[in-house]
């Protein structure tokens, strides 16, 4: 079956920095452009950032450019999140997502249906 596993999460200082980790099987990795998203108590899931199938291009939201690098070991069938100089505005629970299609074309459809495949979670909090 379909699985995706988010790891790395946990409690950070602000202005510090935690790698997320995403192994996924089940399925052909290095088809699917994979995605992370993020959502926090009291609001909807929004999209963090975009990495396409062969890792040539990645996509990600103004709140955490120039912060955050998602990056892929399609070998590995992993996706990557670092995230450096956290803040407070950071803390949620963090999804990793598979793509419905197969070798996408766009980069810039983030939309939640566009994704079939989800992980667990994995909780950021930033301490102030």
């Amino acid at each position: 079956q379909v699985q995706l596993v988010e790891s790395g999460g946990g409690l950070v200082q602000a202005g510090g920095s935690l790698r997320l980790s995403c192994v996924g099987s089940g399925f052909t990795f290095n088809s699917k452009t994979m995605a992370w998203f993020r959502q926090a108590p009291g609001n909807e899931r929004e999209f963090v950032a975009l990495v396409k199938w062969n890792g040539a291009n990645t996509y990600y939201a103004d709140s955490v450019k120039g912060r955050f690098t998602i990056s892929r070991d399609n070998a590995k069938n992993t996706v990557y999140l670092q995230m450096n100089n956290l803040k407070s505005e950071d803390t949620a629970l963090y999804y990793c997502a598979a793509d419905l299609s197969d070798y996408r074309l766009s980069i810039y459809n983030t939309d939640r249906r566009m994704f079939g495949y989800w992980g667990q979670g994995t909780q950021v909090t930033v301490s102030s």
